[in-house]
């Protein structure tokens, strides 16, 4: 099995350790991003032989889980108490709209529901990590996993570059331009990037408020589920609480991270590890993909991603209003 398995892992491998080394250096591109262009490139301009078939699966599913478990080392709920009372209750009542909104739209406009449940999930929580940690529960065709990887991170790629310019031109405090920056963006990367484009105070900020986005990925898991009913409209409440094991392995540790003082030194390089092993996943995604059925499948999940970005940026504006 092990035997058969060594060419599309090491194959996938190469790919996301290449990537992770090339994406500091490339302007706007993170190491997920790269990693999945590199594999779908590949993919579709060099016929793969059948030996690598296997290996290749292998990676795209069962490490992909191990990445997410991994990940959760970067996850804590005190990051929530620090960002304040009112700042998390409109990051929470932004999630909730947000997901709600996905669930309704992807029944209306036409597509492929899954990929487009996963983008609207994405682009609510953490981008492709949040994708990840979604597909498993939604889907077994890692293709519409990649498309949705693909829009999320196309998206929060333009708007960390035109976000900031906009706000160059808007009246806001620091404040509520780290919320809107930190509550809007879709990956870390994204958010990073804009706020410390304006100020260093404004990313410090706008990345404690994604971190508390970040923080409620598990919940976030379980809520969509049961209000989408994934698995059937015949499965109970109580029913969706029987996850796969990654995920209630990924739901502990980030209680474990939250309730115990673990050492830096520890925590950083597992969730580096998670980093790594995420990017080469997104290699072994790419590497079964089609170009043609990503631009047959993509183009109305663009649409999609657009309407639900558009109206997160909305949501956010009328919230700071309010709050």
């Amino acid at each position: 099995m092990i035997a058969g398995l060594y060419k599309g892992v090491l194959l996938a491998v190469l790919i996301g350790l290449l990537s992770y080394v090339l994406a500091p250096v490339i302007p706007y591109v993170n190491g997920v991003l790269l990693s999945f262009a590199v594999g779908v490139l590949l993919g579709n301009v060099v016929d793969i032989p059948k030996q690598f078939v296997s290996g290749i699966k292998f990676s795209s599913s069962k490490l992909l889980e191990i990445a997410i478990v991994l990940l959760a080392f970067g996850i804590s709920f005190t990051k929530i108490a620090a960002i304040g009372l009112s700042k998390f209750v409109l990051i929470a009542l932004m999630i909730l709209v947000l997901l709600l909104l996905t669930i309704l739209l992807a029944k209306r406009m036409k597509g492929t529901e899954a990929t487009q449940w996963m983008v609207g999930f994405g682009t609510a929580i953490c981008g492709s990590s949040a994708i990840a940690a979604l597909a498993p529960t939604v889907t077994k065709n890692t293709e519409e996993t990649g498309v949705a990887i693909a829009i999320v991170n196309l998206l929060g790629s333009v708007g960390m570059v035109l976000i900031p310019i906009t706000l160059g031109y808007l009246n806001l405090s620091e404040t509520d331009a780290s919320v809107l920056i930190g509550a809007g963006l879709h990956s870390v990367g994204n958010v990073a990037g804009a706020g410390f484009m304006m100020t260093d105070s404004i990313g410090e900020q706008a990345l404690t408020i994604k971190m508390a986005r970040v923080a409620l990925l598990s919940p976030a898991i379980i809520l969509f589920n049961i209000m989408a009913r994934t698995g059937g409209k015949k499965k109970t409440v109580w029913s969706y609480l029987k996850l796969p094991p990654y995920l209630w392995a990924f739901i502990a540790i980030t209680i474990l991270v939250s309730i115990f003082d673990i050492p830096q030194e520890f925590l950083n390089p597992m969730k580096e590890l998670g980093d790594i092993f995420l990017i080469i996943a997104m290699a072994a995604i790419g590497l079964k993909i089609s170009i043609r059925q990503l631009v047959k499948d993509g183009q109305r999940s663009i649409l999609f991603g657009l309407v639900i970005f558009g109206v997160q940026l909305v949501l956010i504006g009328l919230l700071l209003l309010v709050l």
